[in-house]
């Protein structure tokens, strides 16, 4: 019988400006586990993406990572203050707000726009 057990999945995400995005991730806390000239593979936690130099501003756009938090406030807390000393290209937070499906989100969006979703399940533990 054939072994068909999988472990994780990480997904590929653009980036306008590599440096910049590389540096933004690591400033609000992303661990980079590999480096090379093309690609970067993060690590916040139990999760991981690989980080390209390539950039297609749709594709960047509608790029969303959620990632299961647990203190929304915090991360916005953490995001907005990273922000405000430092400005990478147009990285923007927004304050935690209860979602349809539950979840307490903070919205992150990186350099490239990709949207991040730092989401606090709720109580009952549904997200």
């Amino acid at each position: 019988m054939q072994n068909l057990t999988t472990s994780k999945i990480n997904p590929f995400i653009g980036s306008r400006d590599y440096e910049e995005s590389k540096a933004s991730y690591q400033a609000i806390g992303w661990t980079m586990i590999f480096d090379s000239p093309d690609i970067a593979e993060m690590q916040l936690g139990e999760s991981c993406f690989y980080l390209q130099r390539y950039y297609e501003r749709k594709w960047c756009e509608n790029s969303m990572l959620h990632i299961t938090v647990e203190d929304a406030h915090a991360w916005y807390d953490k995001v907005n203050t990273v922000l405000q000393e430092r400005r990478y290209g147009a990285a923007r937070v927004e304050p935690p707000r209860e979602q349809s499906y539950g979840a307490l989100v903070t919205f992150v969006w990186d350099p490239a726009g990709v949207l991040l979703h730092f989401a606090q399940p709720r109580q009952d533990g549904a997200s």
